[in-house]
């Protein structure tokens, strides 16, 4: 009887065994594998800084339990090397400009986007539709854009700025804030001198180099992620700066005004796209018909109030979005700007230098 006893006792206790541990090991591979019945995975972003309420981040989480890590970069430049250094997939959507898409695309990084799963592309305005960098909106959808715009202290600048060569000026010594952004930069000096805002020519960039010497005197501050700071605290009196980063100056300081250059603004648009090694291409097309929401959109624009592809989005915004020439660009300063355009590796070899001898 004792002998049967310890026998069951042991059976039961090896029965005990296994199921805790299989248990275990269930909890176990569960961890592993990151995920529940309940949720959806993630999506890694890769965007311009100040470009993206954390809000509306929160709200897609929210609504679709997709789990979203968002990492940032100032430049195109910038966010090119680092998704070639990365390993493959590291990252699913990007936020390229217009000449930047065309480029990932020739360079074989994007994916292609099932339109189909986007019927929120419908709210963008026909103007933003088939662009020329990416014809049928094959790899890209648009977010924002904006200029290249003049930000003036009218209080502290007694000279009358009408042009990017103002910006040069002697009485502006010190006093300037400028875009952390080769592109943009050398572009405006390309206009100031009346040439090609993507110059090729190398005896018209050596005069180029020259003038970028004049304006290394005047710029207090390289900036691309808040340069509006500098105006607000009046430590910059005038700048060359992203049009949206001027309106909040000027809510800030009345002061400040907008002027669009008469050579013609630098002009960009930013995307969405998928990288081809995105791990969570389901997710991404989810993303990006959330973002082509028109209230989605609008939560964007009250936060930074960029040019915007969104019509029905800009409906929701009103007077005070559309008749503000900062946030929402005249038709008349869009017709008369530029799109900066895909540079020769001999060409932007000729640019990184004049870029690197101006911040010396």
């Amino acid at each position: 009887m004792k002998k049967r006893l310890l026998v069951l006792v042991s059976v039961l206790s090896l029965a005990v065994m296994c199921m805790t541990g299989c248990g275990e090991k269930g909890v176990t591979q569960a961890s592993a594998a990151g995920k529940t019945e309940d949720d959806k995975g993630e999506l890694n972003l890769f965007v311009w800084t100040e470009y993206l309420p954390d809000s509306v981040v929160d709200k897609f989480e929210k609504e679709t339990g997709i789990k979203v890590n968002v990492s940032t970069y100032s430049s195109n430049e910038d966010m090119l090397a680092k998704v070639k250094s990365e390993a493959a997939g590291a990252y699913d959507v990007l936020q390229p400009s217009d000449y930047m898409v065309a480029q990932l695309i020739a360079q074989g990084m994007l994916k292609e986007l099932d339109l189909d799963r986007l019927p929120n592309f419908a709210h963008i305005g026909e103007s933003y539709k088939d662009p020329s960098y990416d014809p049928g909106n094959v790899y890209s959808v648009p977010y924002m854009g904006g200029a290249g715009a003049i930000a003036v202290n009218t209080d502290k600048v007694d000279i009358d700025i009408t042009s990017y060569e103002d910006l040069f000026d002697p009485s502006l010594e010190g006093k300037l804030v400028v875009l952390d952004d080769f592109r943009a930069v050398i572009g405006m000096t390309n206009k100031a001198l009346g040439y090609d805002l993507s110059e090729t020519d190398p005896a018209r960039l050596a005069q180029v180099s020259d003038k970028l010497m004049e304006l290394k005197k005047n710029v207090a501050l390289y900036d691309s992620d808040s340069p509006k700071s500098a105006l607000i605290s009046g430590d910059c009196y005038a700048g060359m700066i992203w049009s949206a980063e001027i309106a909040m100056a000027m809510a800030e300081v009345p002061s400040i005004k907008v002027i669009y250059p008469e050579e013609g603004a630098y002009l960009f648009f930013d995307n969405w796209v998928v990288t081809k090694d995105s791990p969570n291409y389901d997710n991404a097309m989810e993303w990006m018909n959330f973002m082509m929401d028109p209230e989605n959109m609008a939560m964007v624009l009250e936060e930074f109030p960029y040019l915007c592809a969104n019509a029905d989005a800009i409906e929701i915004m009103g007077e005070d979005y559309s008749s503000n020439p900062a946030k929402n660009p005249p038709a008349e300063a869009i017709s008369k700007g530029s799109f900066v355009e895909n540079l020769s590796s001999d060409v932007l070899e000729i640019y990184s230098d004049m870029w690197t001898k101006l911040k010396e």
